[in-house]
C-alpha cells in the first residue's frame, strides 16, 4: 500500500529506510563497533521522537485554563488605589488613557466572558447591551473616552455594573 508524501506512514518509512542505510553504510566503513553505536544513537533518537509524538496531546488536553483575558500580573488593592487616585487627579488624562481605561477594559472582557460567555472584542453590541449604553462609551475599545477625564460618579457607576455583570 502505498503513503502519501507528508503521511505519518510514509515519514515513518523514510526515516526507517535512512536508519537502515546508515547502518549499512557504518557498518561496511567503520565495522561492527561504529554500527553498534549508530545504531544506539538512533535507538534514543526514536524513543526520544515517539516520547515527544505521544505526549504531543497532553500539552492542551483540555486541563489548560480558559484564556486568559486579565494579565498576568493584576494590581493588588494598593496597585488599584494608585491607579485610581492618579487617574481622577488633575493631569489624569494620560493615566486615564494608558493605565485606568486598559485596566477596566479587561476587567469588563474577564467578566462578561466567565459570567454571559461574550466576548468583548469579537461582539461589541452584545457587550454594549450587558454594559449599558450609559457606561460603554468609557470602556468601548473602538473609541476614545468620551470625555479626558473620569468623573468619580462615572468610575462609581463602572465598578457597580461590573459588580452586578
Amino acid at each position: 500500500m502505498a503513503s502519501k508524501p507528508g503521511s505519518l506512514r510514509h515519514s515513518l518509512a523514510v526515516l526507517g529506510t535512512a536508519a537502515v542505510a546508515v547502518e549499512v553504510l557504518l557498518a561496511l566503513a567503520d565495522g561492527a563497533a561504529a554500527a553498534a553505536g549508530g545504531l544506539a544513537l538512533i535507538t534514543a533518537v526514536a524513543l526520544a521522537l515517539v516520547r515527544y509524538a505521544a505526549g504531543g496531546a497532553a500539552q492542551d488536553s483540555g486541563y489548560r485554563r480558559p484564556v486568559r483575558l486579565l494579565d498576568s500580573r493584576a494590581p493588588a488593592l494598593g496597585g488599584w488605589r494608585r491607579i485610581v487616585a492618579k487617574a481622577l487627579a488633575d493631569g489624569g488624562e494620560a493615566h486615564l488613557a494608558t493605565v485606568m481605561r486598559p485596566q477596566l477594559q479587561r476587567l469588563f472582557a474577564a467578566r462578561l466572558a466567565e459570567r454571559h460567555g461574550v466576548a468583548m472584542y469579537r461582539n461589541p453590541q452584545r457587550a454594549r447591551a450587558l454594559v449599558g449604553a450609559e457606561l460603554w462609551p468609557w470602556i468601548d475599545p473602538e473609541a476614545t473616552t468620551p470625555q479626558p477625564t473620569l468623573p468619580e460618579p462615572v468610575l462609581r457607576s463602572l465598578l457597580d455594573r461590573l459588580e452586578a455583570l
